[in-house]
């Protein structure tokens, strides 16, 4: 009778202070989320901007073979710290995805000699814009967005292949047609990965694993954002004369 009570008449229920405590733990281990994944997107801009800066920086890694090692390097460490992320510590684990953002950050650098400093700007706030409007989306929907994620792990699958694939080919007509696609499937990532990260927090609340857990999912919304700025760039960037 109680359940059916308070199922009639939300209005009048009060929430617990355990539930007020496990709320004000959600939220702040969603801002932890967040803040690991801002001060990585502000290490990887740092280091970029740095290095491309700086000719004795970037011409012997831009300039030589040395160039496929600082494309290759951040997919190789992404691989690397999937499998190995939930093994290590909290402090290892917090400590791999900064070095994992600067890495990024010198495969980056090339971006800023390429593009204009207006184009680049511009294609970030679009792709932070989306970024948050999906983010938010998924955290407060109560549509279970999990049936999204086959299609969104193949699209993702589909999409890194045929990146690599042109960086050979370097066909602008498979650049188009994965970039849209990127797009799509970033932006959906966006929504599902918030979601995902939410309910994991109602299984490891309280548990050392939910540290751990607001560094892997910094990494998980980080290369959202990342790739959906890289790829709106593909549109959005005008290249230097």
């Amino acid at each position: 009778m109680d359940s059916l009570f308070n199922r009639t008449m939300p209005s009048q229920r009060r929430a617990s202070p355990i539930d007020r405590g496990f709320d004000a733990g959600l939220r702040n281990h969603m801002i932890g989320i967040y803040r690991n994944m801002a001060l990585g997107l502000a290490l990887t801009g740092l280091v970029a901007f740095g290095v491309a800066s700086t000719p004795a920086l970037y011409e012997p890694i831009f300039g030589t073979p040395l160039k496929w090692v600082a494309i290759f390097a951040p997919l190789a460490f992404v691989l690397l710290l999937s499998f190995g992320l939930h093994q290590m510590s909290a402090a290892m684990a917090r400590t791999a995805y900064f070095v994992f953002a600067g890495v990024m950050g010198i495969s980056m650098a090339s971006i800023f000699l390429m593009f204009t400093g207006e184009s680049i700007a511009l294609a970030f706030f679009t792709a932070a814009a989306v970024f948050a409007a999906m983010s938010l989306w998924g955290y407060t929907t109560g549509a279970d967005l999990s049936r999204w994620a086959p299609i969104l792990m193949v699209g993702l699958l589909a999409v890194v292949a045929a990146s690599i694939v042109n960086l050979f080919l370097g066909s602008s007509t498979l650049q188009m047609l994965f970039s849209i696609a990127g797009i799509v499937v970033f932006t959906g990532l966006t929504a599902w990965d918030t979601q995902r990260l939410r309910n994991e927090y109602y299984a490891y609340a309280g548990q050392e694993e939910a540290s751990k857990l607001a560094i892997v999912g910094a990494l998980s919304l980080y290369l959202n954002l990342i790739n959906l700025f890289q790829l709106l760039l593909t549109f959005m960037g005008q290249r230097r004369e």
